[in-house]
């Protein structure tokens, strides 16, 4: 009984965890050596800092942005959030100036988390509707 009342609480912990850091982005939730894998293209983020970096430059700099959740699933050890990127078009992406467009972008991403704390993350962004958008 004792076990099955600390598996409910470390799912609880991770589930507050997770949706905090869906509604935040906020580093507290990533662990130190995390690894996010931009699935389109291969590029990879390591640790805090990568990982602040590209956060706010996509949501920030990019683009004033947030990921408005459709669905997510949230294990002790896994996460899966489904929703879409929205906001402006503000800053410079890929070589394209700020157009002040709205951009609405299906998104996805697979969480391996660790003691309530994501240690990884595959991103599948649809970057060709991202673009479609900004013509």
């Amino acid at each position: 009984m004792e076990n099955v009342m600390s598996q409910k609480n470390a799912i609880s912990n991770t589930e507050k965890n997770m949706k905090d850091y869906f509604e935040t982005h906020d580093l507290k939730f990533i662990h130190d050596d995390a690894v996010f894998t931009n699935m389109a293209s291969g590029e990879t983020h390591n640790g805090k800092s990568e990982i602040g970096a590209m956060l706010q430059y996509m949501y920030k700099i990019a683009f004033d942005a947030k990921a408005d959740t459709i669905n997510r699933i949230i294990t002790e050890d896994r996460a899966l959030l489904e929703g879409t990127f929205k906001g402006k078009h503000i800053g410079d992406f890929a070589g394209i100036p700020a157009t002040n467009k709205e951009i609405s972008v299906p998104l996805a991403v697979s969480y391996e988390l660790e003691d309530g704390l994501i240690k990884k993350a595959r991103i599948y962004f649809l970057a060709n509707v991202l673009m479609e958008q900004l013509k």
